[in-house]
C-alpha cells in the first residue's frame, strides 16, 4: 500500500518556484498570488522536515536536498505531460460510440459503415441501437442520431435527412389486387409504425375516407414493420429514408405518387460541451456526405 503522498498543490507550487527560481513567476503561471506560494512551499517543508530553498534577499536558491528533489520531480511532471498528450491524442481518434434508433442503424447506418473504416481505420465505431429518450444522452455516447423536431435543451443538432411518408408493399402484393387510388386501400390490410395515427392523419392530409385504420397489426419498430411490408402481408405507411434499400432492391414499391414531408427529421445531436470534438465532426461530417449522396 501506497504511502500517503505530500500535498498535490504544494508539490505543483515547487516546481514552478524551483523551476524559474522565483515565487512571483510562479504565481503569475499558477494563477495565484506570491503569497500563495509562499505558503504552499513552506507547508511542504514542515511535511518533508527538509529546507529547500535558501531565501537571500531577493534571490531563491535550492538547497542541495530541493536541487535533488526538482530534479526527480521535473522528470515525473514531463511523463505526466506525455501521457496526458498520449490519451488526448487517443481521446481525438480511439473510438466514438454512436447511438441510434434499432431500424435506422439497421436498415441505414450499418450498410454504410465499412466506407467510414476505410477512410478513418484509426477511429473505431461504436453502435448502441438503442430506443433513445429525448434529450438526453448518457457520459457513455459521443453522439446520437434523433429523431425529431431538432429542439433538444443543452444539445447541438445538425439535420441528417428528411423524411417523407408514403404508402409502401411488395410487388407480389399487386399481383391480382387493385391498387390504382387511395381509395382501393379499403381493400388492403394496413400495416401500422408504431401507431395507428400516422395513418390516420395521412388519410385525413388526402380528404380519402371510408379507409378503416383500426385494423391491421402495429410494430414497435421501423424495420419490423418494413418486413412484414415487403413479406406481402399488407400495406406499410412509412418513411422513405429507411425504405429507400428495400425500393431499390425492388422488394418494396411505393403504388401512388402522393406523399408527405414529415414533421420530423433525423439529426444529429451531441452534448453542446462536444460540439467541436475533432472525431465527432469527423463521423458528423461523413454522415452528412452520406445523406447528401
Amino acid at each position: 500500500m501506497l504511502k500517503r503522498l505530500p500535498p498535490l498543490n504544494a508539490i505543483k507550487a515547487f516546481e514552478s518556484a524551483a523551476r524559474h527560481l522565483s515565487f512571483t513567476k510562479a504565481a503569475d503561471e499558477l494563477f495565484v498570488t506570491q503569497a500563495a506560494v509562499s505558503h504552499q512551499i513552506k507547508s511542504l517543508e514542515n511535511y518533508l522536515s527538509i529546507k529547500l530553498f535558501h531565501r537571500k534577499n531577493r534571490s531563491l536558491l535550492l538547497t542541495e536536498e530541493g536541487q535533488s528533489y526538482f530534479h526527480e520531480l521535473r522528470d515525473i511532471f514531463i511523463h505526466l505531460q506525455e501521457a496526458t498528450e498520449r490519451l488526448t491524442e487517443m481521446s481525438a481518434k480511439g473510438t466514438i460510440t454512436i447511438a441510434t434508433p434499432p431500424s435506422f442503424a439497421s436498415h441505414w447506418l450499418v450498410p454504410k459503415l465499412h466506407l467510414f473504416s476505410v477512410l478513418h481505420p484509426d477511429i473505431d465505431v461504436r453502435i448502441k441501437a438503442v430506443d433513445l429518450d429525448d434529450g438526453f444522452l448518457d457520459d457513455s455516447v459521443d453522439i446520437a442520431v434523433y429523431y425529431g423536431l431538432g429542439n433538444w435543451p443543452n444539445l447541438h443538432s445538425i439535420q441528417l435527412l428528411k423524411e417523407y411518408l408514403t404508402p409502401m408493399c411488395s410487388p407480389l402484393l399487386l399481383q391480382g389486387n387493385k391498387l390504382g387510388n387511395l381509395l382501393d386501400l379499403k381493400d388492403h390490410r394496413l400495416l401500422h409504425d408504431n401507431t395507428r395515427v400516422v395513418w390516420k392523419n395521412w388519410l385525413s392530409h388526402f380528404k380519402v375516407k371510408g379507409i378503416n385504420v383500426n385494423q391491421g397489426p402495429i410494430f414497435s419498430h421501423t424495420m419490423l414493420v418494413l418486413q412484414a411490408a415487403s413479406n406481402g402481408q399488407g400495406v406499410a405507411l412509412s418513411g422513405t429514408v429507411l425504405a429507400k434499400p428495400d425500393i431499390l432492391s425492388g422488394r418494396l414499391v411505393c403504388p401512388f405518387d402522393e406523399k408527405i414531408e414529415s414533421k420530423n427529421s433525423y439529426y444529429l445531436v451531441c452534448k453542446s460541451t462536444q460540439a467541436e470534438n475533432s472525431k465527432i465532426n469527423t463521423f458528423s461530417d461523413w454522415m452528412l456526405e452520406q445523406a447528401r449522396e
